[in-house]
């Protein structure tokens, strides 16, 4: 379950870990700064932090205003956000990736499995499911004694679990003020259902469409974030949403490479 190497950027030299270090410390006390107590508070001479604040301005990162008065400049600004942008992408890979090779995760039993075996992954459902034995690309070792359906403790991952990623079926709702659940074709939103995993229902006028199709969403309640997750699991999701919460749903699934469409369903 590995990934691809992460760019650590701020902490690739000390240098620019300092320099990232007084920048931050800068934008908390501006504009009156004390050079004294951003040197006490990273653990760098005064001396240090004066040749970097001369850095900094030379660089266009800080403004002098006078004796003992700087401020982050918005290049400094725009310099700390793509920073923190790969810092934070680099905490995620040690988190998810590095971190998560040693952690234990739970899995179903697709068999009876005993602790110390070996075995493989498969994606099935949305779920994660240990089969005995070592037949696929992705295996781990089991932590816990588990019988078939139950969940197993698994550790020491190898390999990828391969699967495709899901697709979501969007049917917009209009605003009741604009006709609401009653433009819905009832038949033609049974109809998708029947064609998907999941149903997930956005919004009032979006609820009410689906129930009136002799249906009830298996989700209703934090779509944005259960549908692109159902999706990334593997699973087909219709989603009928009213078109004030359709923004939030497309801009997730795009960020997250989730392929969707819209599809009419209008009587």
């Amino acid at each position: 379950m590995g990934a691809p190497e992460e760019d650590a950027g701020v902490l690739e030299s000390k240098r620019t870990a300092t320099r990232y270090q007084i920048l931050v410390e800068i934008a908390e006390r501006q504009p009156a700064v004390s050079q004294q107590e951003i040197a006490d508070e990273i653990g760098v001479t005064a001396q240090a932090v004066s040749d970097y604040l001369q850095e900094l301005v030379e660089d266009g990162f800080v403004e002098k205003h006078g004796r003992g008065r700087y401020e982050v400049t918005k290049e400094g600004v725009d310099w700390l956000i793509s920073q923190t942008a790969s810092l934070q992408d680099f905490l995620d890979h040690v988190s998810e990736d590095v971190i998560g090779q040693v952690e234990i995760e739970t899995a179903v039993a697709a068999t009876d499995l005993r602790e110390g075996q070996t075995v493989t992954l498969t994606m099935r459902e949305g779920l994660l499911h240990a089969e005995a034995g070592a037949t696929g690309n992705a295996t781990a070792v089991a932590v816990t004694d588990a019988t078939a359906g139950e969940d197993v403790g698994i550790t020491n991952f190898e390999g990828v679990v391969e699967y495709d990623l899901g697709t979501v079926t969007i049917v917009s709702v209009p605003h009741v003020r604009n006709g609401g659940s009653r433009t819905l074709d009832p038949e033609r939103v049974e109809t998708e259902a029947d064609d998907h995993d999941l149903v997930a229902a956005a919004g009032t006028e979006a609820l009410v469409g689906v129930r009136a199709a002799g249906l009830e969403p298996d989700i209703r309640f934090g779509t944005p974030e259960a549908v692109q997750e159902a999706a990334t699991k593997g699973l087909t999701v219709l989603l009928v949403a009213t078109t004030t919460d359709l923004s939030r749903h497309t801009d997730r699934l795009r960020e997250n490479g989730i392929s969707y469409e819209v599809v009419d369903a209008a009587e």
